[in-house]
């Protein structure tokens, strides 16, 4: 028995026509499917890495890349907290480190969600029950607080911001939310007129950053003022007549009322068809770039916008 290893047997099976037909055969098939499938490798697959679509155009403005942009560094996101349809965003203002952090690296540290930006659960109130057939347009987007608690709801959206930085972290939402085929992005200010615009960034508070230096400044004497060159351009250059809009929010530290009337015919639209507008309605901020609140509700009641209530800082207006 302990030789019994060295007996030479030839298994029979190899030895059967009908099994070497079925081997060679498979043999055969095995080979095929090698070959076929080293083809289609030499072709870039959509599922090994993530892009970002975009299924806006405009002659006017290409929207912002955000696979080409440089990202900065750290990076540091959280799940908002008490949101009926939850969202991650990215945070741009750190605050003082390590001495005087802001508030939600406190609360993260502490394992506690961001808190809730009051704009977020405004756009999901306003946008529940919806159909999902139209843009929500957001001009101002800083970090994309109204534009991912819509886009996590499903609906495309259209955000207009200047400031690079705030840009960045939009495109970390887009990743952490898994939103590229909603949210376009734009590098620009939106405005009454086409062409380039000096744009006033604010050091350490980029969410107070303006086209007006003392609207920048208002709040945050102390910080340091950045002018840069930046496009600007009318929201009705970019939205056609064709595109369905069902809310615009426009929060730009006083830029509100030209950039309304860059959307003049976006806001003409019959009430079926013209959006939900949400506007910042701060008289300083207004007067800081000369025009005030009563010029925008005349401009919006000869457009058609009679129904105006306040929410804080911020108007509602729809048409009848």
């Amino acid at each position: 028995m302990a030789n019994a290893w060295k007996r030479e047997r030839t298994p029979k099976i190899l030895l059967s026509p009908k099994n070497l037909f079925y081997l060679l055969s498979t043999s055969l098939l095995v080979f095929s499917l090698i070959f076929i499938s080293s083809k289609n490798l030499t072709k870039p697959s959509k599922n090994l890495t993530f892009t970002f679509e975009t299924h806006f155009t405009s002659l006017s403005l290409t929207p912002f890349d955000c696979s080409t942009s440089p990202q900065p560094h750290p990076i540091i996101a959280n799940i908002v907290e008490n949101l009926k349809h939850p969202f991650l965003y990215s945070l741009s203002d750190f605050g003082s480190l390590p001495d005087k952090p802001h508030k939600n690296i406190v609360r993260l540290l502490k394992g506690k969600p961001f808190r809730k930006p009051d704009i977020s659960a405004t756009i999901q109130g306003v946008l529940e029950g919806r159909e999902r057939d139209g843009f929500v347009v957001d001009v101002g987007a800083n970090v994309g607080m109204a534009s991912f608690a819509a886009a996590v709801m499903g609906f495309k959206v259209l955000a207009f911001e200047p400031v690079l930085e705030n840009l960045q972290r939009i495109c970390d939402g887009i990743w952490f939310n898994r939103v590229g085929d909603l949210v376009t992005v734009f590098e620009a200010v939106a405005s009454d007129k086409i062409g380039n615009i000096t744009f006033h960034k604010l050091v350490g508070r980029l969410d107070n950053s303006a086209v007006s230096a003392t609207g920048a400044k208002l709040a945050f004497k102390s910080n340091e003022e950045i002018a840069v060159q930046i496009r600007s351009i009318p929201l009705d250059e970019i939205i056609s007549e064709s595109d369905p809009v069902l809310l615009l929010k426009v929060d730009v530290q006083g830029w509100e009322y030209h950039v309304l009337k860059g959307a003049t015919k976006l806001l003409s639209r019959n009430a079926r068809e013209a959006p939900y507008l949400i506007y910042e309605e701060d008289e300083r901020l207004l007067q800081a770039s000369n025009s005030s609140a009563k010029e925008i509700r005349k401009f919006l009641s000869r457009v058609g916008y009679h129904n105006c209530t306040q929410h804080g800082t911020d108007a509602h207006c729809t048409k009848n």
